[in-house]
């Protein structure tokens, strides 16, 4: 899936204004959350068009509800999504740096999906091979990670500096917040799992990774 104009307007949940930061583009206020790239079912069944309903329709959705109301008459509200995130977390703006987040994080999280299977190759699949030993190597950490927050939050693979590296951040932790380049990015919020996996979050991120991620995207990303 290759990432054109639009589609990484989509990703940003653009609005009417855009600029280009980073090689991506961005939009202010007000933000609007992007359409699903596919049909409900087209994650299953690996994560179903239930979670997905729930999980979009109302979880996702809600970040940028609650951020709009948040950014209304101040000065977030002329800043694209990236500059929210990073100012917030800089100004210690908890509540628009959780929503802003959380928006960014979802439209990104949609977006490294596609139905099939499918491998990284090039760039990435040598730096893969060279950081965590192979794909395998590389689930194995992500799968330990996950299992190391403690509550809400996410796994990232990330790009720090020409290395690659996982975080696992609590709640809305974002790369973005943290100055690293973000590859893939996995929730682990019970939302995102609990109605296919119920407890068993661990075998939710290994499926998702085995799957579901979209690794020509995740090479576009550590390349940019």
């Amino acid at each position: 899936m290759l990432l054109d104009r639009r589609a990484m307007l989509i990703l940003t949940g653009a609005a009417a204004t855009a600029t280009v930061m980073s090689g991506r583009a961005f939009a202010a206020a007000p933000f609007e959350q992007p359409r699903l790239p596919y049909d409900e079912d087209a994650l299953a069944p690996t994560i179903s068009a239930r979670t997905v309903r729930l999980h979009y329709g109302k979880h996702h959705k809600g970040y940028f509800e609650k951020l709009n109301q948040l950014v209304d008459n101040t000065p977030y509200a002329a800043l694209s999504l990236e500059e929210v995130i990073r100012k917030a977390k800089n100004d210690g703006d908890q509540a628009i740096f959780n929503n802003a987040g959380q928006a960014w994080n979802h439209n990104f999280y949609w977006q490294q999906f596609k139905a099939g299977p499918a491998g990284p190759q090039g760039a990435l699949l040598q730096a893969i091979e060279r950081d965590f030993g192979g794909l395998d190597g590389l689930k194995d950490k992500m799968v330990a990670e996950s299992e190391k927050v403690f509550g809400t939050g996410w796994v990232w693979l990330v790009r720090d500096g020409e290395k690659l590296a996982i975080l696992s951040l609590q709640d809305a932790g974002n790369p973005i917040g943290e100055r690293k380049t973000p590859v893939v990015g996995i929730d682990v919020w019970e939302h995102a799992y609990y109605l296919d996996y119920e407890n068993r979050r661990s075998d939710h991120v290994r499926a998702t990774l085995s799957d579901r991620v979209n690794w020509q995207f995740a090479s576009e990303q550590f390349s940019a």
